[in-house]
């Protein structure tokens, strides 16, 4: 009678314990449980990934009660606020396509639930949900009860630990220690040694061979066989699909010649096999983590906070300065970098940073907040609570609502490349070995297994992630960061730049300010540097730090409405500040069109204005004759035209000069040079660029020592490097170049190695050893190559 095997999680039904139901085979009620709530739900696409993919759920009565407890409930969540909730869950039995997406549709399972993002490579899925609707044990029982049961471990997230995986390290150590033992016994049968008691003893010493050669051969080489059986069940051939198979070849032949007393076989060889390219995984592993690491810690995000010091001065400070204790002030659109207490009366947080819901929460004076929330109105002040974290910030960055949906060609590339090569590798090994069988089984077997060691594609793989890692670290020591490597590519495909210019183009460090109009009081100046405090714009940061300092007043009703100016009620006097159009009262001489001005309204009453002559920043005529050759170059501004002829003197002639634009005007002004085929780079300050740093293929937000976050850009650029741009944007373009050569040096390496392994000229182990020299000699070259385009005189 033929085995019947479970519909849901694939393992072999016994007898007489057979479950029928809609026409499938299930071994237990679980798994028929869990495919009822697939079907009712309309998830049974969960089984067209791949076959039988899910697991037996396990009973787990009781065991989560501990999620009852609200100060336990407290240290698993990630982030709580009201209703909304954040938790984070280790999922050891996510393997494959068809758990990804089971659990990214848990929202179709249980209503509450409104995101479920799952991090393949750690195993984890994050989940956002409404905690007035489901609790979180609930979650937990639901995962169980589709057997994807959470691991919890309280040490983990009171000690802020995360498990280490060290399986590769314990492979490498037993296919190490097999390979020098195996190599040792090895040596009578290297030298052909005829001596009495060597061969008296030859069968022990080659069966403890073969016992040595099991471990190796079973556990250390045991990923290789998971991987290409993963590859032929879901039809997408991988590389570890002929290096399982070359090792099974030589463990069969060597077990075979042992056997039958033809030699020794090839066990010396299949257990160094197993070590090198093991040896070559850890080197790739360790290389790459390195990369990260000094991403992590070196390409900060360049922004700061304002620090309010004991004698009530502010000063703006690098956010990684702040500790516990410190007092922050947080102005409108500012996001809030740390957890802390408001000190302030009352505010109101957007966070939809961290939850995708753009519904402002009021806290009041002592509540907490979190870090990642966006102050929407008045300044507020905070207590810090704990230090930044900027792996946060990095998540809060990189948050998939934010994501620009772009083409990613240094991947296709790659996968195109392992695409085609495992089946042109399997077709020139068993050509090989067919060749070879009639001549010489031994050369035959060697030129078989050679083929397929040596030809490892893992420097082609490697070629474009090193590379782009490497020039993310260099561009972030030079303070431009970098949101992802695919920004690399894309500022390589650039051909128009559209810059902003208020606080982009202009400095707000330096400015000439004149007033304009009636005598404004020693109180109204009071009252609007601390209307003017809570903006970020960079006019206001101009005019604020102009206007002298005058003692501290409350705020009401604050709203800064995007392109046009600042509304605020204190001491109960209406204050508006603005363009003229927002103000509603043009001055009568008309020369409102020649000018860049805030103009004032107090209760009612028209003043005057203040009168900004912008001061351009160091270097940008030089910039942009250089930018002139080889992009078409465009300035938006939301101002008036009276720059102009400033900008016409200093802008190379063919410059287009675009004035009088609103956010949204500036948005589809990008869309507009898109859908002509053009590929546009905007350059903006963060504030009211936003649409358009969004709308654009690379937005570059420029930070000058404010805390405006802005996940709408692709990179980060510290201002006093905005002259070094079109350097930049030269080094992306060698970053491609780098990829082009490996690419081509891999290809290389892998003509040479084929040529001398179907030629019976390159045995095994030699194979085994050149295969991750490969992998070295790429990551040095690509190394070696950024760092050397980034230390040469591209501009």
């Amino acid at each position: 009678m033929r085995e019947q095997s479970c519909f849901h999680c694939g393992l072999t039904i016994e007898q007489n314990e057979e479950i029928d139901f809609d026409d499938k085979k299930f071994c237990c009620a679980g798994c028929k449980t869990v495919y009822e709530i697939f079907s009712s739900n309309n998830l049974t696409s969960y089984y067209d990934f791949e076959k039988s993919p899910g697991a037996t759920p396990q009973d787990i009565a009781g065991k989560y009660d501990f999620l009852d407890n609200e100060a336990i409930l407290s240290k698993v969540l990630e982030f709580q606020e009201g209703n909304t909730a954040i938790v984070s869950l280790n999922i050891p039995h996510i393997h494959c396509s068809s758990c990804i997406w089971i659990l990214e549709n848990l929202n179709r399972l249980q209503p509450g639930i409104s995101i479920s993002q799952v991090n393949f490579h750690e195993k984890r899925v994050r989940i956002t949900f409404n905690s007035d609707t489901v609790s979180l044990k609930e979650i937990v029982y639901l995962l169980s009860s589709i057997g994807y049961e959470p691991y919890i471990s309280l040490e983990n997230y009171e000690t802020g630990k995360t498990k280490v995986d060290r399986s590769l390290t314990y492979k490498l150590g037993v296919a190490f220690f097999c390979f020098g033992n195996i190599m040792l016994l090895s040596f009578p049968e290297y030298f052909e040694m005829k001596e009495f008691w060597l061969d008296s003893y030859k069968p022990f010493f080659r069966l403890l061979i073969f016992l040595l050669a099991l471990p190796s051969f079973l556990y250390s080489a045991s990923g290789y066989y998971v991987s290409a059986y993963h590859s032929i069940r879901t039809r997408m051939l991988n590389i570890d699909i002929p290096i399982a198979l070359g090792i099974i070849v030589m463990f069969i032949r060597s077990t075979y010649d042992m056997l039958m007393d033809h030699g020794p076989g090839f066990f010396d060889s299949l257990a160094s096999l197993v070590f090198f390219m093991l040896l070559g995984k850890m080197f790739q592993i360790k290389t790459y983590s390195f990369l990260s690491f000094e991403r992590d810690f070196k390409s900060y995000f360049p922004i700061a906070v304002t620090k309010i010091n004991k004698d009530a001065s502010e000063d703006n400070v690098a956010i990684y300065d702040v500790v516990k204790g410190d007092r922050l002030l947080i102005r409108n659109q500012e996001l809030i970098p740390v957890d802390g207490i408001l000190i302030s009366e009352s505010a109101d947080i957007d966070y939809s940073f961290v939850t995708g819901e753009a519904v402002p929460i009021t806290k009041k004076s002592g509540d907490k907040v979190f870090a990642g929330g966006k102050q929407i109105g008045k300044v507020i002040e905070m207590e810090v609570l704990h230090s930044v974290s900027q792996s946060y910030l990095t998540q809060l960055w990189s948050n998939e609502i934010f994501q620009k949906k772009v083409d990613q060609k240094h991947k296709t590339i790659t996968d195109a490349i392992s695409r085609y090569f495992t089946p042109i590798l399997m077709l020139i090994a068993f050509a090989g070995f067919g060749y070879w069988i009639s001549i010489d089984a031994n050369i035959a077997f060697n030129v078989f297994t050679a083929v397929l060691i040596v030809a490892c594609p893992c420097a082609l793989a490697l070629t474009a992630p090193f590379t782009f890692g490497n020039i993310l670290r260099i561009l972030g020591k030079k303070k431009f960061y970098l949101k992802n490597a695919v920004v690399i590519e894309q500022l390589a495909k650039v051909d128009t730049i559209v810059f902003d210019k208020t606080g982009t183009i202009t400095t707000n460090k330096k400015s000439n300010i004149s007033y304009e109009g009636n005598t404004i009081s020693d109180l109204d100046i009071v009252l609007i540097k601390n209307v003017l405090r809570a903006s970020n714009h960079p006019l206001s940061r101009m005019l604020y730090d102009f206007l002298p300092e005058v003692k501290r007043m409350n705020v009401y009703d604050f709203q800064e409405i995007t392109g046009k100016g600042i509304l605020a009620v204190t001491e109960n006097k209406e204050i508006k500040i603005g363009s003229g159009q927002f103000i509603d009262s043009l001055v009568s001489d008309g020369s409102e069109l020649e000018k860049t001005a805030l103009h004032i309204k107090i209760d009612g009453t028209y003043f005057g204005r203040f009168v900004f002559q912008n001061q351009y920043r160091e270097g940008l005529e030089k910039l942009f004759s250089k930018l002139d050759k080889d992009y078409e170059i465009k300035v938006l501004s939301g101002d008036n035209d009276g720059e102009k002829k400033n900008l016409e003197a200093i802008l190379p002639k063919n410059t287009e000069l675009v004035f009088n634009q609103k956010p949204d005007q500036k948005l589809e002004f990008i869309k507009n040079l898109q859908e002509n085929g053009r590929n546009v780079m905007m350059v903006g300050d963060g504030l009211n660029d936003a649409g358009a740093l969004a709308q654009s293929n690379v937005g570059i937000s420029i930070s000058e020592n404010v805390n405006v976050f802005s996940p709408a850009c692709d990179a980060i650029l510290d201002a006093s490097e905005f002259s070094r741009l079109n350097y930049f944007l030269k080094l992306s373009h060698k970053a491609i170049f780098i990829i082009k050569m490996s690419f081509g040096l891999s290809l290389l390496y892998n003509v040479i190695g084929l040529a001398f392994a179907v030629t019976g000229n390159l045995l095994p182990l030699v194979a085994a050893i050149i295969m991750p020299l490969s992998t070295i000699t790429i990551v040095s070259f690509v190394t070696f190559m950024s760092n050397y385009f980034s230390n040469s005189n591209l501009e």
